[in-house]
Parts: C-alpha cells; sequence; structure tokens
C-alpha cells in the first residue's frame, strides 16, 4: 500500500476541510493518507510558514478552505497538488444561484448564532454522563444506553457540540443485564432512548487495551453482556446502532437521522 501525506489548511478549526478531505481520500484505497490539519491559518506570515512545511514533504496533497482571497491566492501559487474547496464549488454555486459570491473569512466559522446552545448541552451531556442524575432524563433530546465501551460518552458529547443536542448516556451493568427488563429510570424515557452495540470482538480488544486480562475485557464476558443487551432493546423496540466499523461522526449522523 503506498503511503501519502495530505495537509488539511483552514482559517479557523480544520474541521470542515478535513472531513472533506477524509471523505475524497477514501475512494482511493490503494493508497494510505496520513492527514495533518493545520488550522487557523489567517494572516500571511502563517500562510507562509505553511507553505515551507508543506514544501519540505514531497509529493503532498493539500486541502483547503481559507476563505480570504489574498492568503488562497499566495498558496495555490506555492503549492502544486492544491484542492482549494472553494474554488471547486464556488463557481458551479455562482451559475445555479445566478449570483457572484463575496468571500469572507469567518462566516461560517465564527461564533455561531447557537453557540451558547452548544455549550449549553455538552455542559449537560457531561453532568449525565454514564449515568449521572437520572432524575433529569426527561430533559435530554437523546438518551444513549449501552454496555460499558461501546461509544457513548464520545458520541453524546460529539452530539451536543456539533448539534447542540442535550444527550445524556446510561451504562447497562451486569446487574442490570441480569434483570427481566431495563433500570427503572429508562423505562420512562422508552422514545427517548437509542441503544449502542458492536462485535464482542472489538468490543474484547477495546476492553483489553484499559484492563489487561481483565475477566471485564475477557472475549465471553462482553458476548454475554451485549447478548442481554440486545434482548432488551428487542424487547422494548429500541433503536440500535452497530457501532463496530464507525467512527464517532457516522454514529452520530445515523442518530440524528434515526
Amino acid at each position: 500500500m503506498k503511503n501519502r501525506i495530505a495537509y488539511c489548511v483552514s482559517d479557523h478549526t480544520g474541521v470542515t476541510v478535513e472531513a472533506v478531505a477524509k471523505s475524497v481520500l477514501s475512494q482511493f484505497p490503494a493508497f494510505e493518507f496520513s492527514l495533518i490539519t493545520l488550522p487557523f491559518i489567517d494572516n500571511h506570515e502563517k500562510v507562509q510558514s505553511a507553505i515551507e512545511r508543506i514544501a519540505r514533504t514531497p509529493d503532498a496533497l493539500v486541502f483547503s478552505t481559507l476563505t480570504d482571497p489574498a492568503l488562497r491566492d499566495r498558496l495555490r501559487d506555492s503549492t502544486p497538488s492544491l484542492f482549494d474547496v472553494f474554488d471547486l464549488l464556488s463557481p458551479a454555486v455562482e451559475t445555479a444561484l445566478g449570483h457572484a459570491a463575496t468571500p469572507s473569512g469567518g462566516r461560517t466559522h465564527g461564533m455561531a448564532h447557537n453557540y451558547e446552545s452548544r455549550m449549553d448541552a455538552v455542559n449537560f451531556s457531561l453532568a449525565l454522563d454514564d449515568g449521572l442524575q437520572p432524575q433529569r432524563l426527561d430533559q435530554a433530546d437523546l438518551i444513549l444506553i449501552g454496555v460499558s465501551r461501546v461509544g457513548k460518552t464520545p458520541t453524546a458529547l460529539y452530539l451536543a457540540l456539533q448539534y447542540g443536542l442535550r444527550v445524556a448516556n446510561y451504562p447497562l451493568t451486569p446487574e442490570d443485564l441480569a434483570q427481566s427488563s431495563l433500570p427503572q429510570p429508562l423505562l420512562a424515557q422508552l422514545p427517548r432512548l437509542r441503544g449502542l452495540t458492536l462485535s464482542a470482538e472489538r468490543l474484547a480488544a477495546i476492553r483489553q487495551a484499559r484492563y489487561p486480562d481483565s475477566r471485564y475485557a475477557s472475549l465471553a464476558q462482553c458476548r454475554e453482556e451485549l447478548a442481554a443487551a440486545e434482548r432488551f432493546y428487542a424487547l422494548h423496540a429500541i433503536p440500535v446502532i452497530d457501532t463496530t466499523r464507525m467512527s464517532v461522526e457516522e454514529i452520530a449522523a445515523r442518530l440524528r437521522s434515526a
């Protein structure tokens, strides 16, 4: 497999350009790509520094979402394999709208109108992480349930930070799974519940990294817990997402559309 470096250059956090690069590069399975994100490239000195760093990497691919025309010109003139997202998309959008674009930095990445609600959602998800404050579950937009280490916490925080959703998560412990039904705090919130699961082998590998050679990490224990959780999901008709081969971003997108 061929190894290539791809730079993601942004005048803000780089989340957008990194997502674009990952999506495009995934279409080339013959290559293995290492992504390097260069965020907050918002003045000429930083652009020059980025250009010099990129120049030290032979055959690098460069994805950019810089919005300042002058900075984009400098990067374009100095970088052979540049894929400027705005250069590629704006002309087509201008044609469709019959109106010229007005480039301006910070419009899409600044203090968005929902910033406060997103921060409130993050605080909520932290406060209700791992089954804390079950009396507040009725305030949640979604409640993620599943056995330990299926990805509940990172998914809840991603949904909160990116979309402003108030997401709680509640672990199904071996004691819970030994019962005939879900814990009482969850039974009152069935429409909000979403189950997460994954393969027993993957779960065992995740647990093994944290607690090596423990019963908790054994394949038999993982299989037992996952089977019990799936019985609960079926019993209560809870929507389930298998996270085995999904990134947090993919899990979040599936949850939002469910």
